[in-house]
């Protein structure tokens, strides 16, 4: 089967950003994972929305290994721990582009992560590209140019299903990310952190573009790559479900801050 092919044997749905508080968007992803595994909707693609910054940490890390927790405090920062793993990520609204994809199992059959990785970016890089910038792949998880690291993504596969998640950098404030996450300053010189910053490249400076635009780019492209979108949004039932979940998991003390 083609790489396209792939794509196109599913009528896709589309659920455009919707300004959430942070640990809504977490809760979806499972919700949404769960119910395209049970086949109660259709493989969709959703754009995450947000009204406050936070830090998410991935499955397996510790706040206090990532975090620092004071400066969270100090600006009113969100701390969440995703159902994927993965690094932390210093989050804020305008200043990112993150994704979902929640897909059956067979989309990536025969594929091993690192296949599965790419297969599931291509159409980002493809996106990308069409805006004149030098993107590609590098494994196991980025998205970088020659202009420095766009973004990273993440991926679960679960109940009958896969969830794949990117969060691309449109801009950074390199001196409160350097604040808020902990970024090896044990281990790294002032120079080697700085360093570390240095190394994203946020769209905003490859492009001059408006936040809107690119992500709209990037839906005409994934539409091109499947063969249409169909426009959705979350049911009243999904959020229901949703804040089911934040009370008994994400939004629960034990779960953000759980040792693995």
């Amino acid at each position: 089967m083609s790489v396209h092919s792939r794509w196109s044997a599913y009528r896709w749905h589309l659920i455009r950003p919707m300004p959430v508080a942070s640990v809504v968007n977490h809760a979806l992803d499972e919700v949404l994972l769960r119910r395209v595994g049970a086949g109660e909707r259709e493989p969709t693609l959703r754009f995450w929305g947000r009204i406050e910054p936070e830090v998410v940490i991935g499955r397996f890390q510790s706040v206090r290994n990532e975090v620092d927790e004071e400066a969270a405090r100090r600006y009113g920062i969100q701390i969440t721990r995703r159902l994927t793993g993965g690094g932390a990520m210093f989050v804020e609204p305008e200043n990112i582009i993150t994704y979902s994809i929640y897909a059956p199992q067979e989309l990536v059959a025969g594929m091993s992560f690192v296949e599965s990785y790419a297969f599931l970016d291509d159409w980002v890089i493809e996106a990308l590209r069409s805006l004149g910038i030098d993107a590609w792949y590098e494994p196991i998880n980025d998205i970088t140019s020659s202009g420095g690291k766009i973004g990273g993504a993440a991926q679960a596969r679960r109940f009958g299903a896969v969830l794949h998640h990117a969060t691309l950098s449109y801009d950074l404030n390199s001196d409160r990310m350097l604040e808020v996450l902990r970024i090896g300053k044990e281990k790294l010189s002032d120079k080697g952190i700085t360093s570390a910053a240095r190394r994203v490249g946020p769209l905003r400076q490859q492009t001059n573009l408006p936040r809107d635009v690119i992500v709209e780019r990037m839906i005409e492209t994934f539409a091109q790559r499947c063969g249409g979108l169909v426009e959705d949004e979350v049911s009243e039932e999904e959020m229901a479900e949703a804040s089911e979940l934040i009370r008994t998991k994400y939004g629960t003390r034990e779960w953000t801050y759980t040792l693995p």
